[in-house]
Protein backbone atom coordinates (compact mmCIF):
# COMPACT_ATOMS: atom_id res chain seq x y z
CA UNK A 1 0.00 0.00 0.00
CA UNK A 2 2.82 2.39 0.87
CA UNK A 3 4.53 1.74 -2.49
CA UNK A 4 1.32 2.56 -4.38
CA UNK A 5 0.97 5.82 -2.45
CA UNK A 6 4.57 6.83 -3.22
CA UNK A 7 4.12 5.88 -6.89
CA UNK A 8 0.93 7.97 -7.08
CA UNK A 9 2.67 10.90 -5.40
CA UNK A 10 5.59 10.68 -7.84
CA UNK A 11 3.16 10.61 -10.77
CA UNK A 12 1.26 13.68 -9.54
CA UNK A 13 4.26 15.91 -8.74
CA UNK A 14 5.31 16.52 -12.37
CA UNK A 15 1.72 17.45 -13.25
CA UNK A 16 1.60 19.94 -10.37
CA UNK A 17 4.90 21.46 -11.52
CA UNK A 18 3.56 21.79 -15.09
CA UNK A 19 0.34 23.40 -13.86
CA UNK A 20 2.36 25.97 -11.91
CA UNK A 21 4.56 26.81 -14.93
CA UNK A 22 1.48 27.27 -17.12
CA UNK A 23 0.38 30.88 -17.66
CA UNK A 24 -3.17 29.94 -16.64
CA UNK A 25 -4.05 31.78 -13.43
CA UNK A 26 -4.37 35.27 -11.98
CA UNK A 27 -1.54 37.75 -12.43
CA UNK A 28 -0.62 41.16 -11.04
CA UNK A 29 0.55 43.42 -13.85
CA UNK A 30 3.37 45.73 -12.84
CA UNK A 31 3.89 49.18 -14.35
CA UNK A 32 7.40 49.08 -15.81
CA UNK A 33 7.88 52.83 -15.15
CA UNK A 34 6.66 53.07 -11.53
CA UNK A 35 6.95 49.47 -10.31
CA UNK A 36 3.40 49.66 -8.92
CA UNK A 37 0.65 47.09 -9.50
CA UNK A 38 -1.55 48.33 -12.37
CA UNK A 39 -4.15 45.57 -12.54
CA UNK A 40 -4.95 41.92 -12.09
CA UNK A 41 -5.47 39.80 -15.19
CA UNK A 42 -6.92 36.31 -15.33
CA UNK A 43 -5.38 34.10 -18.03
CA UNK A 44 -7.61 31.20 -19.00
CA UNK A 45 -7.81 28.50 -21.64
CA UNK A 46 -10.44 28.97 -24.35
CA UNK A 47 -12.51 26.22 -26.00
CA UNK A 48 -10.00 25.91 -28.87
CA UNK A 49 -7.05 25.43 -26.48
CA UNK A 50 -5.58 28.91 -26.93
CA UNK A 51 -5.07 31.20 -23.94
CA UNK A 52 -6.80 34.53 -23.37
CA UNK A 53 -6.69 37.07 -20.57
CA UNK A 54 -9.19 39.51 -19.11
CA UNK A 55 -8.81 42.34 -16.63
CA UNK A 56 -10.28 41.52 -13.22
CA UNK A 57 -9.34 44.74 -11.42
CA UNK A 58 -7.69 48.09 -12.23
CA UNK A 59 -5.47 49.88 -9.69
CA UNK A 60 -3.67 53.23 -9.71
CA UNK A 61 -5.49 54.51 -12.80
CA UNK A 62 -5.09 58.13 -13.86
CA UNK A 63 -8.73 57.95 -14.98
CA UNK A 64 -10.24 57.02 -11.61
CA UNK A 65 -11.47 53.76 -10.08
CA UNK A 66 -13.49 52.49 -13.09
CA UNK A 67 -11.67 53.70 -16.20
CA UNK A 68 -13.11 53.39 -19.68
CA UNK A 69 -11.04 52.49 -22.72
CA UNK A 70 -11.53 55.78 -24.54
CA UNK A 71 -8.48 55.11 -26.76
CA UNK A 72 -9.82 51.73 -27.90
CA UNK A 73 -11.23 51.26 -31.36
CA UNK A 74 -14.29 49.25 -32.41
CA UNK A 75 -16.40 47.31 -29.92
CA UNK A 76 -14.15 48.19 -26.94
CA UNK A 77 -14.42 51.97 -27.44
CA UNK A 78 -15.54 53.63 -24.17
CA UNK A 79 -16.13 50.24 -22.52
CA UNK A 80 -14.95 49.55 -18.95
CA UNK A 81 -11.42 48.17 -18.81
CA UNK A 82 -12.47 45.96 -15.90
CA UNK A 83 -13.79 42.76 -17.51
CA UNK A 84 -12.20 43.52 -20.89
CA UNK A 85 -10.30 40.77 -22.75
CA UNK A 86 -6.87 42.26 -23.47
CA UNK A 87 -4.98 39.09 -24.45
CA UNK A 88 -6.14 36.45 -26.92
CA UNK A 89 -5.04 33.74 -29.33
CA UNK A 90 -1.95 32.63 -27.41
CA UNK A 91 -0.83 29.15 -28.49
CA UNK A 92 1.85 26.86 -27.11
CA UNK A 93 5.19 27.44 -28.78
CA UNK A 94 8.59 25.93 -28.13
CA UNK A 95 9.47 25.06 -24.55
CA UNK A 96 7.40 27.05 -22.07
CA UNK A 97 6.67 29.93 -24.47
CA UNK A 98 3.17 30.88 -25.63
CA UNK A 99 2.97 32.96 -28.80
CA UNK A 100 1.02 33.87 -31.91
CA UNK A 101 -1.58 35.90 -30.06
CA UNK A 102 -2.35 39.55 -29.51
CA UNK A 103 -2.30 41.88 -26.53
CA UNK A 104 -4.03 45.24 -26.26
CA UNK A 105 -2.76 48.14 -24.17
CA UNK A 106 -5.91 49.80 -22.79
CA UNK A 107 -3.94 52.99 -22.11
CA UNK A 108 -3.46 53.72 -25.81
CA UNK A 109 -5.85 51.21 -27.42
CA UNK A 110 -3.10 49.72 -29.58
CA UNK A 111 -2.96 46.00 -30.34
CA UNK A 112 0.40 44.24 -30.49
CA UNK A 113 1.64 40.76 -31.30
CA UNK A 114 2.41 38.94 -28.08
CA UNK A 115 4.66 36.32 -26.56
CA UNK A 116 4.69 35.13 -22.95
CA UNK A 117 6.98 32.84 -21.01
CA UNK A 118 6.63 31.62 -17.41
CA UNK A 119 9.82 32.27 -15.46
CA UNK A 120 11.07 31.49 -11.95
CA UNK A 121 9.16 28.20 -11.86
CA UNK A 122 5.90 29.87 -12.93
CA UNK A 123 5.92 32.50 -10.15
CA UNK A 124 6.37 35.23 -12.79
CA UNK A 125 5.36 35.68 -16.39
CA UNK A 126 7.40 37.58 -18.94
CA UNK A 127 4.91 39.23 -21.31
CA UNK A 128 6.23 40.85 -24.48
CA UNK A 129 4.22 43.00 -26.85
CA UNK A 130 5.75 43.89 -30.19
CA UNK A 131 5.09 45.10 -33.72
CA UNK A 132 6.60 43.02 -36.49
CA UNK A 133 9.67 41.53 -34.86
CA UNK A 134 9.94 40.46 -31.23
CA UNK A 135 13.11 42.56 -30.95
CA UNK A 136 11.03 45.70 -31.54
CA UNK A 137 8.82 45.71 -28.49
CA UNK A 138 8.42 46.04 -24.76
CA UNK A 139 8.38 43.43 -22.00
CA UNK A 140 6.68 43.41 -18.62
CA UNK A 141 7.05 40.94 -15.82
CA UNK A 142 3.75 39.90 -14.23
CA UNK A 143 3.61 38.26 -10.81
CA UNK A 144 1.37 35.28 -10.07
CA UNK A 145 -1.28 36.18 -7.52
CA UNK A 146 -1.47 33.74 -4.63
Amino acid sequence: MRIRFIALLLAILPMAAFAQSSPVGTWKTIDDATGKVKSTVEIYQTANGALAGKVLEVFNSEKGPNPLCDACKGANHNKPIKGMVILWGMNKGEGETWEGGKIMDPKNGKVYSAKMTPIEGGAKLEVRGFMGFSLLGRSQTWVRQQ
